[in-house]
């Protein structure tokens, strides 16, 4: 009976937490609608010449909401009368419905103080935060379609699944921590297709910024044509600030070769702007260039993506050191062809049609700008990525030891054919204790005393070629002298020479390398 309890309340507790979440994504999706119906109906409240009523403003406000997915909206209030397709979305403001889309999916799996509060799989809350936003969406596309700026259908049941269900998955993998591939490699390909698409898009947003200062009187003049009034400029000024990524999209684009369509029949590249173009009256696209061939200041743009290439090639490389060849270059192919698929989604995005006719082709095209960008990591990313790994494997090859120099053998042991061990000479003028050099100490010979008894020194032997025991304390005729020590083991030079004999050394608590006998005591102490 507590079993069954338990795993009901279990499963209605999953229960109420994937109802939670799908209520999360229909107030992310009213949210978003509602500070653009805002924003629109402030706009509306301040034209002096307003063309219709509040109906109409929430019209407006529900197909922007709409093209900021990524919908195409139908312009059916032309003046010739034929519907016009409108599909170049404004960039920021897609930001706010993708971020709340994102919250909405990342609080779903965040337990944030209450940790008992059940939560669902994270394939459950993209589906739950996906689907309660999708239910939002539906309405709103039937709305729209008794206004001025209808949603294309097929468009809406394509580009809006895509959009949503890839903000709250992005949502739950924040959630989750941010968790990469287990494989290495895998990780450095995302992580240096990230740093390449950022490098492209901040210097397609320099090369927009520059132009249009540089054309700054051309777009005064085209922001007074278009509108007398404060509220009609503010409002032009609102809509030049939402395209601003669309800008630094195009200016990617004009860097990576492609370049973007000013019509059927323009383009606009590197090398020049071919063809009529037709361009609509607006402050923002007085930043094109001149008709005419390129000059070398339009030659430039083509740093932004060897940039882009180069510091995706570089990450790749670095981390690569310890990698085979041939995973560096799948590596470093993967990361171009991530970063030209994303690049591909925005030049989507960026570009659109404006109208019917010449106008029905404005902007970036999609796949030439994602190949060009495979093209540049291919063919600059590659190698960089290749000779940043062989510069990195130089600090990871082993260094030859030096071979150890033979110490100098004594000419008495080379005489009786004796290898000399390692021994050290003690000094008359060395005090007790203190610590001898023996690279700097010449070798002796075996001492011929080691098997001598207690109380002897060396001393000369009868032949004058070695050294014979003595007794100690005579000292010989005109020599101080000095106290015998008894004979025994030198000890090993790791531990040090002459500690025991020191008045100042105080021995510690340590475990000695090896056993070593004390030798045996002086009789005539």
């Amino acid at each position: 009976m507590t079993h069954s309890t338990e795993l009901s309340l279990v499963q209605g507790g999953r229960s109420a937490a994937l109802a939670t979440a799908c209520v999360r994504g229909g107030v992310a999706a009213g949210l978003g609608l509602g500070a653009l119906s805002v924003l629109v109906t402030a706009a509306w409240i301040s034209s002096p010449f307003p063309d219709s009523g509040p109906g109409g403003a929430l019209h407006v406000a529900a197909g922007l909401w709409l093209l900021a997915h990524g919908v195409d909206l139908v312009r059916t209030d032309t003046l010739s009368g034929v519907p016009a397709p409108l599909g170049v979305v404004p960039m920021l403001v897609a930001v706010l419905p993708v971020w709340l889309v994102h919250r909405a999916a990342r609080d779903t799996l965040d337990p944030g103080e209450d940790n008992d509060r059940p939560r669902p799989s994270p394939s459950g809350a993209v589906a739950a935060v996906a689907g309660g936003y999708l239910l939002v969406a539906a309405v709103v596309v039937v709305y729209s379609e008794s206004g001025p700026l209808p949603a294309e259908l097929i468009g809406a049941g394509l580009w809006l699944p895509a959009v949503v269900f890839g903000a709250a998955g992005a949502g739950v993998w924040t959630a989750l921590g941010r968790p990469l591939p287990g494989q290495r490699q895998a990780a450095a390909g995302l992580r240096a297709a990230g740093l390449g698409l950022v490098t492209l898009g901040g210097g397609g947003a320099v090369l927009a910024a520059v132009s249009l200062a540089w054309h700054a009187g051309e777009a005064q003049t085209a922001l007074t044509d278009l509108a007398g009034e404060w509220s009609g400029r503010a409002a032009i000024l609102l809509l030049v600030l939402a395209l601003l990524p669309n800008a630094a999209v195009w200016g990617a684009a004009y860097g990576l070769g492609p370049g973007f369509t000013l019509g059927t029949g323009a383009l606009a590249t590197p090398l020049g702007l071919v063809g009529d173009p037709a361009v609509p009256p607006f402050p923002l696209l007085a930043a094109l260039p001149d008709e005419g061939r390129g000059t070398w200041t339009h030659w430039s743009a083509a740093a932004v993506p060897l940039v882009a290439a180069l510091v995706q090639g570089r990450l790749v490389g670095r981390a690569a050191r310890g990698w085979p060849a041939r995973d560096t270059a799948l590596t470093a192919l993967a990361a171009a062809w991530g970063c030209g698929a994303v690049v591909a989604v925005l030049a989507a995005a960026a570009g659109g049609p404006l109208g019917s006719g010449r106008l029905s082709a404005f902007g970036p095209v999609w796949w030439q700008a994602g190949a060009a960008t495979v093209l540049w990591g291919a063919c600059v990313g590659l190698p960089v990525a290749l000779a940043v790994r062989a510069w990195g494997r130089r600090a990871l090859r082993p260094r030859p030891l030096p071979l150890p120099v033979p110490a100098p053998v004594h000419a008495n042991a080379q005489a009786s054919g004796a290898t000399a061990p390692p021994a050290v000479a003690e000094s008359a003028g060395t005090g007790a204790g203190e610590p001898f050099d023996r690279e700097a100490q010449p070798e002796t010979a075996p001492d011929a005393t080691a098997g001598a008894p207690p109380g002897t020194t060396p001393g000369p032997a009868p032949d004058g070629g070695g050294r014979t025991a003595k007794p100690a304390g005579k000292p010989e005729s005109g020599a101080p002298a000095v106290p015998a020590k008894a004979a025994g083991p030198a000890p090993p030079p790791a531990l040090g020479l002459g500690l025991d004999d020191d008045p100042g050394y105080e021995p510690y608590d340590y475990l000695p390398a090896a056993w070593e006998s004390s030798p045996p005591p002086d009789p005539e102490v």
